[in-house]
């Protein structure tokens, strides 16, 4: 006795137009009026049907005056049918949605930047109409800027760096970043007019970790006062930590403006009135010479050009 072939081969034989056919007698109750529904004919529904039947090796409905009705084969049928119908519809509406949909825009962000610039310049762009899905990524910036080079970014905000790293990279500035001595609000010396630098070695201090790309501007800051970071300093630019620790000792912090700029604005935090006369480097928009810059894009760098001048930060020299 030849055996059946299996429900896979049978599965593939079956066609869309079969199962839509199928389904639209199933719904309406009669040929007509699935012929009707299909823009066909009477007789082309009856064709398709028997069609399927024959694969599928079942009487699907039985056929009389009043109409068609489904036979318990039929019933089986008609759940997975109308999942499959179903699945169908909706992968042809994600593949519109996506062929529709504006290419994914990643942004490599210093902790600076993401806590201040891009906030603001993410809201402005969205509210000058784009949709572009955005993804943000932050870390430090040598990493930023060798994700850019690997295709992994499509821009960076964040400072600039040596030549050797800025090989095939374009580089916006869109402003100069100043250092601030931040404290708690109520530190004793915000309570001074003016302090000398050193008055801040008798309080625990916070600095950039080395190797940050501030660091060696903070030590620039010391080392032309003639002054030297105690053992006991504590290394970080995590904000959350930063500000944190400062809120619970009289601990003092120097780091870029940005970091603390949120909490500095609400009175959490105060820049003490220490003299500082050391300029953090510039903070811009770095971008592959190569890459083609889409509507998208070109949109985003606008909305951070105009968010940096909207928060206050210098505005790029000409």
């Amino acid at each position: 006795m030849k055996k059946p072939p299996p429900a896979a081969a049978l599965a593939r034989r079956v066609s869309h137009r079969q199962v839509a056919c199928f389904l639209e007698i199933a719904a309406r109750g009669a040929f007509a009026g699935a012929a009707e529904a299909l823009a066909t004919t009477q007789p082309a529904v009856s064709k398709t049907v028997s069609e399927l039947e024959a694969t599928l090796g079942a009487r699907l409905f039985e056929r009389g005056r009043h109409g068609a009705r489904l036979t318990p084969e039929g019933e089986a049928f008609l759940r997975h049918a109308q999942l499959s119908a179903t699945a169908l519809r909706e992968g042809v509406e994600a593949l519109r949605r996506s062929a529709s949909a504006p290419p994914r825009i990643s942004i490599g962000a210093l902790p600076t930047v993401a806590g201040s610039v891009a906030p603001a310049a993410i809201f402005r762009a969205r509210a000058a109409g784009l949709r572009a899905p955005i993804s943000l990524v932050t870390g430090g910036n040598d990493l930023l800027l060798q994700m850019l080079k690997d295709k992994k970014l499509d821009l960076v905000v964040g400072r600039f760096a040596d030549i050797a790293a800025m090989r095939d990279l374009a580089f916006e500035r869109l402003y100069s970043e100043s250092l601030v001595v931040a404290a708690r609000a109520g530190h004793p010396l915000g309570a001074r007019k003016r302090s000398p630098l050193k008055a801040i070695l008798d309080y625990p201090l916070l600095l950039p970790e080395r190797g940050s790309i501030i660091r060696p501007m903070v030590d620039t800051l010391l080392n032309s006062r003639g002054l030297a970071p105690p053992e006991d300093v504590i290394e970080t630019t995590s904000p959350s930590f930063g500000r944190a620790y400062l809120r619970i000792s009289e601990a003092i912090w120097i780091i870029s403006r940005g970091v603390v700029a949120d909490d500095l604005a609400a009175g959490d935090l105060v820049a003490l009135p220490v003299e500082v006369d050391v300029v953090a480097g510039p903070v811009g928009i770095t971008s592959r010479t190569d890459a083609v810059v889409s509507p998208s894009i070109d949109a985003l760098r606008r909305a951070f050009r105009e968010a940096a001048a909207q928060i206050g930060f210098s505005p790029p020299e000409t």
